[in-house]
């Protein structure tokens, strides 16, 4: 079992601590649909209300990893404020899920809860586990996220990487201001706890191009090329609210130990629900989507860099007409995900 970081005590504390996020988030009309373009998202219903119409909902819906620009400002809330030890030039995301209970529409009232899930500490390194939940004005669950940062926990940053951020991150405030009191803890048992999914989407019907009856275990799904460049890159910084420069600044990749500007995971794995959604033909379809980062997505200066996509059906459950998907993506033959799967549900 790893041991704790070298202050296990205050570790341990945080381990399970809950907080509220004190203001909403109201999703803009807009803000899907430059969403939807930031991750090449291009089905009708991300854009056009009479298409998101013909699936039954009454607004334009956003892509299944929409969420991850809630959680992006919630994470950044903890570590302004719990998580303040640690050095945003110093943490990586490793693994993102997202457990979709209904998607988030434009128009919608979000309210958001976190929780430190744990922090454990192996070989120089804290892993600290956060779970997010996203309810909508009535306060039903709408959407959980779950992810692991890794942050190295009192090392000393290279005085040319705390230069350079200084001058090329993106400001979430003036210099010197005090940080707004955005999160309110709150004890564990005033924490929404998440419905089953089967209990929470027994009511969400899907047409999606594929039936279940036509599917069987071991099929391949259709391969898919995707591009990015360093545009699309800045402009996703900029959408999602990731002020991490490797994603736009060759010396901050050079510092970093990189070959060049890297993608990142958050839009690769946007990518990868495009793929899904364009077999799907309806992206409410995605029950979970979960992605372990293992590689990087190098793209140069003046060529996009090219990302293959494939899948697979990996099991059935036809109790619900779910079935489970192994994606796989690529770059330069290298492996993007560690393991990639998504469950979802079929006409």
């Amino acid at each position: 079992m790893p041991e704790l970081a070298p202050d296990g005590a205050a570790a341990a504390a945080l381990t399970g601590r809950h907080y509220r996020v004190r203001d909403r988030y109201e999703v803009g009309r807009e803000k899907v649909r430059e969403f939807a373009r930031a991750v090449q998202n291009h089905h009708p219903a991300h854009h056009c209300e009479a298409d998101a119409a013909k699936l039954g909902w009454d607004a334009i819906v956003a892509p299944p990893t929409f969420a991850s620009v809630i959680g992006m400002a919630t994470t950044q809330a903890l570590l302004d404020s719990v998580l303040s030890e640690y050095d945003l030039s110093q943490i990586l995301q490793t693994d993102q899920t997202f457990r979709i209970h209904r998607p988030i529409l434009a128009g919608d009232v979000l309210h958001s809860e976190a929780e430190i899930e744990s922090i454990r500490h192996l070989r120089g390194n804290d892993f600290i586990s956060v779970k997010a939940t996203v309810l909508d004005a009535e306060g039903t669950v709408v959407q959980v996220g779950s992810t692991t940062l890794v942050a190295r926990l009192g090392a000393e940053v290279d005085a040319d990487i705390v230069r350079l951020v200084e001058g090329v991150v993106m400001r979430r405030r003036e210099v010197g201001s005090a940080a707004p009191e955005v999160l309110v803890p709150i004890p564990a048992e005033q924490a929404t706890p998440e419905p089953e999914r089967a209990q929470s989407r027994r009511d969400l019907t899907v047409d999606t191009g594929p039936h279940f009856e036509e599917l069987t275990v071991g099929d391949q799904l259709p391969a898919a090329t995707m591009q990015l460049s360093r545009g699309d890159l800045t402009n996703y910084a900029g959408v999602a609210g990731d002020p991490n420069p490797i994603h736009f600044s060759d010396r901050a990749a050079e510092l970093a130990g990189l070959p060049t500007v890297v993608a990142h995971g958050m839009l690769t794995m946007g990518l990868g629900a495009r793929y899904l959604t364009e077999w799907l033909g309806d992206p409410a379809a995605v029950e979970t989507y979960s992605v372990r980062f293992s590689g990087f997505v190098p793209v140069q200066a003046f060529s996009p860099a090219q990302i293959e996509f494939t899948a697979k059906v990996k099991a059935l459950h036809p109790e619900r007409k779910v079935a489970t998907i192994l994606l796989t993506a690529t770059s330069e033959g290298k492996k993007l995900f560690g393991r990639a799967l998504a469950e979802v549900q079929l006409s």
